[in-house]
């Protein structure tokens, strides 16, 4: 399978996980933060691709998309589509 955006999300991969940033700076960063339990009680993840995720947000099925950082594992930046 040919991903044209492979090079560019392993290159944020590369950036966000070095920086391995706390949750009060991603926070400041990017407003609303959630942990592994809390993601799973507000969305229903439809798919990912590092550092990417599709989710579905239950309260009201609007779909989006999340960046996340592997340690410590926070998901972040969620645009609605």
């Amino acid at each position: 399978m040919n991903d044209p955006t492979e090079a560019i999300r392993r290159a944020m991969t590369i950036e966000l996980n070095a920086a391995q940033a706390a949750r009060a700076e991603l926070e400041a960063r990017y407003g609303r933060v959630w942990s592994s339990d809390e993601i799973r009680t507000e969305f229903d993840v439809k798919g990912f691709m590092a550092p990417f995720m599709v989710v579905a947000r239950k309260s009201d099925g609007k779909k989006g998309s999340l960046e996340f950082q592997h340690a410590p594992r926070f998901y972040f930046n969620f645009q609605e589509d």
